[in-house]
């Protein structure tokens, strides 16, 4: 099972689809991308700033406008609480809040720290965000893979299987080292022994 969730962002459509036993949360003016695809979700919550009225829908989480947490991040923190460990997030990139962009960013992190994995998925992107820990992309003929790091230095950095290789690296947020790598037909595999890496996948 996985947790869908769909935020008041750009969205291009559905890269990975919903299935029976999934569970979707539409997280305020995500409401719209909802409909746009045919998707009806378990939960309707946010402050509904994003919306000029309240939808008429049975299972709706309003919460207030002044609060700690946005919209997509309690979204996020009620698919945890119901066990979710898998997260996919459109409508998260973009839009008019490049401050909601970089808050969803750094909710990939807060996944990756309560075991969890989440998907972040733009115009031809996706990110996904991993600590202390490895992860492997399937082979792809082409496309653009990029790492940074994440916070304090990340340490133990090695990447096998693509363009670029690199093993027990050291990157740091203060200069893009690992920015665009390249597929060439091999799986990518990224691993970092102690920090938090941002992975970012282009299609080309």
């Amino acid at each position: 099972m996985a947790c869908f969730i769909f935020g008041a962002g750009d969205f291009h459509g559905l890269q990975a689809i919903p299935r029976e036993g999934d569970y979707i949360i539409a997280a305020d003016g995500g409401w719209r991308w909802c409909q746009r695809v045919g998707v009806t979700p378990h939960l309707l919550l946010g402050d509904f700033d994003s919306l000029e009225q309240v939808p008429s829908f049975s299972n709706i989480l309003r919460v207030p406008v002044e609060k700690d947490d946005t919209d997509m991040m309690l979204a996020i923190k009620e698919g945890l609480r119901r066990g979710q460990r898998e997260f996919h997030i459109y409508g998260g990139l973009g839009g008019v809040r490049g401050d909601h962009t970089i808050a969803n960013l750094q909710a990939l992190l807060y996944l990756a720290s309560h075991e969890a994995r989440g998907w972040l998925y733009g115009s031809g992107e996706v990110y996904t965000a991993i600590r202390d820990s490895s992860i492997t992309f399937p082979a792809r003929p082409e496309g653009t893979l990029s790492v940074f790091c994440f916070g304090a230095d990340a340490e133990g950095v090695t990447i096998r299987g693509g363009q670029y290789e690199v093993e027990d690296a050291v990157l740091t947020s203060d200069f893009p080292l690992g920015v665009s790598n390249h597929f060439i037909g091999a799986p990518i595999t990224v691993s970092v022994r102690s920090g938090s890496l941002l992975i970012g996948l282009l299609q080309k």
